[in-house]
């Protein structure tokens, strides 16, 4: 049965209304939820707040480096160190390095950019912040319900606005047959719904394709981040230390980088990113980052270590160029569902607490004005007044000039984040654009080098799937996958004879696999079978099929990764 069906014959939807509706429970979305509440209280008046969070708590399917610039946490905490807030270690010290296979470079610290210098910065669990800002937004009187996943825009009669959300069903076989489970989902409605989901939003992506909220803007750029964390000897311990790399293992036109960060608590948590435009479909993500950490400069950190954790998130990566209108009737984007993230810097979270606060602004005054599911102009019309739209501005070429390949990017990021601002230049007086999707960037299998990875060893470099196991990832097996496809033949027909299938090597978790079986007399076939339930819910598939032919939509709410300490 199709949703709308299952909607004809058990509908209607129980409805619940609030004056905002926030769909995401991270850094943004409770920023927003949090921002909302303070001015209510700072007026002595009150307003209703939802959130809506698809995991099974705040902070459970947050997944980031991190170093946290805590300029934006400040402003929505002031005390927040008086408030127990997560950020305990402050960065200590940078290293920034250029690999070569057997070698490293470490650049003089004269001569690293701003945008890498980290100084009154703090290293932390993203994780755990978030969780923390959950806390503090119930002592405000947010409601906040895990484990529902908001899989469906309410917009008004006419379908001129958007005035809401509904929430996934439960209970859903396999088959897409109601079982003795069931529950149909409930309509959560506001009268405005701003969407915090994070990179490549499920709803958001929708809403940018309903609203033409993209039209005029470079094509959206991405990365995957993978993720692992360590426990390490304490004579290895070095609290603060933040080390990022370029160079090797990627070659000169695949944009790539590694980040290893010391945590307190004798604590590692490291990573490589992969810009989602790399040419060649050989390339796998996951073991280039395995092959990093076989680097001597890597190596050293992590000798007699033990891994505890591991994920993989997408990075909406492209800045404020690629930067879609974040307003429409009755709603806004915030955070990475819009792609605010600074890719230069590295550094997302900031700037997610940022939009939600300003996002907060815009509809606290709309709703005390009593107005309604129209479009919150004074939030984009703030953030180009922001500290936020000026650093945006400052790197808006970075992406850019990195598509020209590393030698290029690294000279021009030098030139704009180091040279210009010497000059007294604060932002580049050249504006470089580019028009390729990273879906339309791969070459086919037969004109591209075939790359050969070396095994895994189990200490330090792993397979996808004790990996995936160590992430806590659970769904519900008797479900609908999560992972459609528009056309069932396209796989083998396009992606596996064009491409060697490259979504068994691009996705982190194991969930793509090309399976050979024979179908009697001698004949054999190929279909590409599909693991649901190892996802880690890092949205790849979606970005990076070169058919765009793989939609990932929201399963049962609850399922997915359940990071702790990441």
């Amino acid at each position: 049965m199709t949703p709308a069906e299952i909607l004809a014959q058990y509908g209607p939807r129980e409805a619940m209304d609030y004056d905002v509706v926030v769909v995401g429970g991270g850094p943004g979305g409770l920023a927003t939820a949090i921002r909302l509440k303070q001015l209510a209280a700072a007026k002595g008046s009150e307003i209703s707040v939802v959130v809506l969070e698809k995991g099974s708590e705040p902070g459970a399917h947050i997944l980031s480096g991190a170093v946290m610039d805590p300029q934006a946490i400040t402003e929505l905490f002031p005390n927040w160190q008086e408030l127990g807030a997560p950020l305990k270690q402050p960065v200590t010290g940078d290293e920034v390095l250029f690999l070569s296979e057997t070698g490293a470079t470490s650049t003089p610290q004269w001569l690293i950019p701003a945008c890498f210098h980290n100084h009154g910065n703090y290293v932390i669990s993203l994780g755990a912040v978030t969780k923390w800002l959950g806390e503090q937004a119930e002592a405000l009187g947010v409601e906040i319900f895990p484990g529902f996943a908001a899989a469906e825009v309410v917009y008004t009669d006419d379908g001129s606005a958007v005035k809401g959300i509904a929430t996934g069903n439960l209970g859903i076989g396999k088959d897409g047959v109601p079982n003795d489970s069931f529950q149909l989902g409930m309509a959560l409605l506001g009268k405005y719904t701003v969407f915090a989901e994070g990179s490549r939003g499920n709803l958001g992506k929708q809403l940018i394709a309903k609203f033409k909220l993209d039209e005029g803007c470079d094509p959206q750029s991405y990365a995957l981040g993978i993720k692992e964390l360590w426990e390490v000897p304490a004579d290895k311990a070095r609290p603060g230390h933040v080390v990022h790399t370029a160079g090797w293992p990627m070659n000169s036109e695949t944009y790539g980088g590694g980040f290893l960060y010391h945590l307190e608590g004798n604590k590692i948590t490291l990573g490589f990113v992969t810009g989602l435009d790399y040419k060649n479909p050989w390339l796998s993500p996951f073991e280039e980052m395995q092959r990093w950490k076989t680097h001597p400069a890597i190596r050293a950190h992590l000798e007699g270590a033990k891994r505890i954790g591991y994920g993989a998130r997408a990075i909406t990566a492209g800045g404020l160029l690629s930067l879609p209108k974040t307003v429409f009737p009755g709603g806004a984007l915030v955070g990475c569902d819009a792609g605010y993230l600074n890719a230069a810097r590295i550094k997302g979270s900031h700037a997610a607490i940022k939009t939600g606060m300003l996002a907060a602004d815009a509809a606290f005054e709309a709703i005390t004005a009593g107005r309604q599911h129209d479009e919150l102009v004074a939030y984009p019309a703030a953030f180009e007044q922001s500290w936020l739209h000026a650093e945006l501005n400052q790197s808006r070429n970075f992406k850019q000039w990195f598509k020209k390949g590393s030698t290029v990017g690294t000279l021009m990021t030098g030139i704009e984040q180091w040279l210009l601002p010497k000059l007294g230049m604060k932002s580049p007086p050249w504006t470089i654009h580019r028009t390729v999707a990273d879906h339309n960037t791969l070459r086919t299998a037969a004109e591209s080098p075939k790359i050969d990875y070396p095994k895994p060893d189990g200490k330090l470099t792993f397979d996808r799937l004790s990996s995936v196991f160590i992430s806590n990832t659970n769904h519900e097996e008797n479900q609908p996958a999560h992972l459609t496809l528009k056309d069932a033949s396209v796989p083998v027909a396009i992606n596996l004879a064009t491409y060697a299938g490259p979504e068994s090597r691009y996705c982190p978790a194991g969930v793509y696999e090309y399976v050979t079986t024979d179908a009697g007399a001698g004949v054999e076939t190929t279909r590409l079978q599909i693991n649901a339930q190892n996802c880690v819910h890092c949205k790849t598939c979606d970005i990076k099929d070169p058919t765009q032919n793989i939609v990932w939509v929201t399963p049962e709410g609850g399922g997915g990764p359940n990071y702790a300490g990441m």
